[in-house]
């Protein structure tokens, strides 16, 4: 701004008297920090770094509640995944995820699978539902799409199949775990004994 630009401004505004506000905040002593609003943001923080859910947190599509879950890795017998179809593996452990939205039932299913591993479990039951009703069958199809997907991304998983009617039908699903390191173990054992017991 030049100065005859300056001196210009300052003639026309020679008569201006500033409007008169409120003030926009009270001057009263500023409020204390709420200590629960602390907790919460370090609660936050720790919880994002500590989180080991590798789980897909994206949308994932729903699935047609008939739609049977079918997966097998490589390297899965067929034999054993015959037997895993057809419910002849007892489920050791179930999760039932009615009534979940889908982030809880995200970290339900990542908790349910390793602690299951951890516990040298091999067959276990996810009950992702079918829905009875309208509202239900659309939450139902979404946890089953989202079941669908999260078990393929579990290196643990070998294999899964929509369970037989006495266990849920296409309103669940059977989940064959690696062989923890124990269990293996044993395995190894038993051979070398000779006492290898039938599956």
């Amino acid at each position: 701004m030049s100065a005859d630009d300056d001196n210009l401004f300052r003639e026309e505004m020679a008569g201006v008297t500033p409007l008169k506000r409120e003030p926009r905040a009270s001057r009263g002593g500023a409020r204390p920090p709420d200590p629960s609003l602390q907790r919460r943001r370090e609660a936050a923080v720790t919880s994002a770094a500590e989180d080991r859910n590798t789980l897909s947190d994206r949308d994932i599509p729903p699935l047609d509640p008939w739609y049977v879950l079918s997966f097998k890795r490589p390297g899965v017998q067929n034999g054993v995944f015959r037997k895993l179809k057809q419910g002849r593996y007892e489920p050791q452990a179930r999760l039932d995820l009615h009534r979940m939205t889908a982030d809880r039932a995200r970290r339900e299913v990542f908790d349910f699978v390793e602690e299951s591993h951890g516990l040298g479990l091999r067959s276990v039951l996810v009950i992702h539902g079918r829905g009875e009703n309208s509202a239900e069958r659309e939450r139902a199809s979404v946890l089953k799409g989202c079941v669908n997907h999260w078990l393929r991304e579990l290196e643990i998983v070998q294999a899964f199949h929509s369970a037989q009617p006495r266990h849920g039908a296409t309103g669940a699903a059977y989940v064959l775990l690696k062989k923890s390191e124990e269990k293996k173990q044993e395995t190894r054992e038993q051979f070398a004994k000779g006492r290898l017991p039938p599956e």
